[in-house]
């Protein structure tokens, strides 16, 4: 089954970025688009504008608006639109889920908001089945240049990072952009040396080696299934967000896996996702395991 690219929106600036982020990236993939909006009755003290159906109608020509606006800046894109009576947080999951990606808006170097409010942006991120991408208010067309690279985190075991990796390599492909993908390390605390992992990094010739023969391997299958893709392996010394946010400027996307968890609070994401949507000011896809 073909899925299409979901937008969310809201009628906010950020949403409306998100919106045309979308309807390119649906443009380079051959996919069609859906612009969806979540929607709940407010009640008014005027009678007038308080019923349902004048409300949803407001609603209603909102996101038509936003869809024609699209249509007609990129002839031959289909475009859907769905006005959904519910909360953002479960309207959009189930939007992700039918989706090849949901597209959100965010602004300025902090929570996300618009329509996603306090904990929902959140909740949204760390629950939906397919990834997510956050586009900030004021992206623009020209920052999607050759040059600018679709830059991805890897860590840990291949199987870990499966899922983000093949998303920024497809991304790449439908860009005709480079993969920079990225792996920290850090010096393992003297009590986790033993003779066998002392043994493991004696033959690969030490810590970095070894954490470049790691990246190697979660890459060879991707090169394997995308020749066409230009790929720049980057190991670095630091926390994986630093390292990952010290080449963010070269970034065109920045992809980067989710690890959520549920709390008493509700749900929480990776602390590298987390620090990566909170600073990098290109749009960031957080992808969840396979």
């Amino acid at each position: 089954m073909t899925r299409p690219i979901t937008a969310g929106v809201d009628g906010t600036e950020e949403s409306l970025a998100a919106l045309d982020w979308a309807a390119r990236e649906a443009v380079r993939r051959g996919l069609a688009l859906r612009v969806v909006q979540a929607w709940r009755f407010q009640a008014y003290d005027a009678v007038e504008v308080a019923t349902p159906d004048i409300q949803a109608g407001w609603v209603r020509e909102t996101v038509s608006e936003a869809a024609r606006d699209i249509g007609e800046r990129h002839p031959g894109l289909t475009v859907t639109t769905d006005v959904v009576e519910g909360g953002a947080v479960d309207t959009l999951v189930e939007a992700a889920a039918d989706a090849e990606m949901l597209v959100l808006g965010s602004r300025g170097h902090g929570r996300v908001v618009g329509f996603l409010l306090g904990s929902v942006g959140q909740q949204v991120i760390a629950e939906a089945a397919r990834p997510v991408v956050l586009v900030r208010a004021g992206d623009q067309p020209s920052a999607e240049v050759a040059g600018h690279e679709i830059v991805v985190g890897q860590e840990g075991e291949p199987e870990d990072s499966e899922a983000a990796l093949r998303f920024a390599f497809e991304t790449a492909a439908a860009r005709g952009a480079t993969v920079r993908a990225v792996r920290a390390w850090t010096l393992p605390p003297v009590f986790a040396y033993s003779p066998g992992s002392l043994k493991l990094l004696d033959e690969a010739g030490g810590l970095e080696p070894r954490e470049k023969q790691a990246l190697g391997a979660a890459l060879e299958p991707l090169r394997a299934s995308f020749p066409e893709v230009p790929v720049v392996e980057h190991v670095e010394m630091g926390s994986a967000g630093q390292v990952l946010l010290s080449v963010a400027a070269r970034a065109q996307l920045m992809v980067v896996g989710r690890r959520a968890r549920r709390t008493a609070v509700g749900a929480r994401i990776g602390s590298v996702a987390h620090g990566v949507l909170h600073h990098a000011e290109c749009p960031v896809a957080v992808v969840p395991p396979v």
